[in-house]
């Protein structure tokens, strides 16, 4: 029998039916004193995109949401959608589950890549003259 989900303590649908202030007191101390600051205008509007996408969802209509605020806290009533956070050069698609309540957007984005170099190849410098072609 599979364990049901709990974020300390409350199932998911306890999570979405308590209060923001309730809430706020669950998540841990860096979210909690970021979210009593208060939200910014970025995070309002990502939130407010969210809510609209989800009154107009009975259209039909798949909404894709795209948003530069890495810094947004995920919250109870992002869970089941698909967001698309900017990585500094593109956008990629952050699918939210439950177990990424309390977390930020951005930690589920690289900012960087590994770099891999190539081969030299001709013309690539002088010291590739002495590379031997293949």
């Amino acid at each position: 029998m599979p364990r049901e989900f709990a974020y300390k303590g409350y199932t998911l649908e306890e999570l979405r039916q308590i209060s923001m202030d309730d809430f706020i007191k669950v998540l841990p101390s860096r979210q909690r004193r970021s979210l009593l600051r208060g939200l910014s205008d970025e995070q309002k509007k990502l939130i407010e995109k969210l809510r609209e996408s989800k009154r107009n969802m009975g259209e039909g209509s798949k909404i894709v949401i795209k948003t530069h605020c890495r810094d947004a806290i995920i919250l109870p009533e992002m869970v089941g959608r698909t967001i698309h956070v900017h990585s500094g050069k593109e956008f990629s698609a952050v699918e939210i589950t439950r177990e990424k309540i309390g977390h930020y957007l951005g930690e589920f984005v690289a900012t960087n890549k590994k770099v891999v170099h190539g081969t030299p190849g001709i013309g690539a410098s002088r010291s590739s003259m002495y590379v031997p072609l293949k």
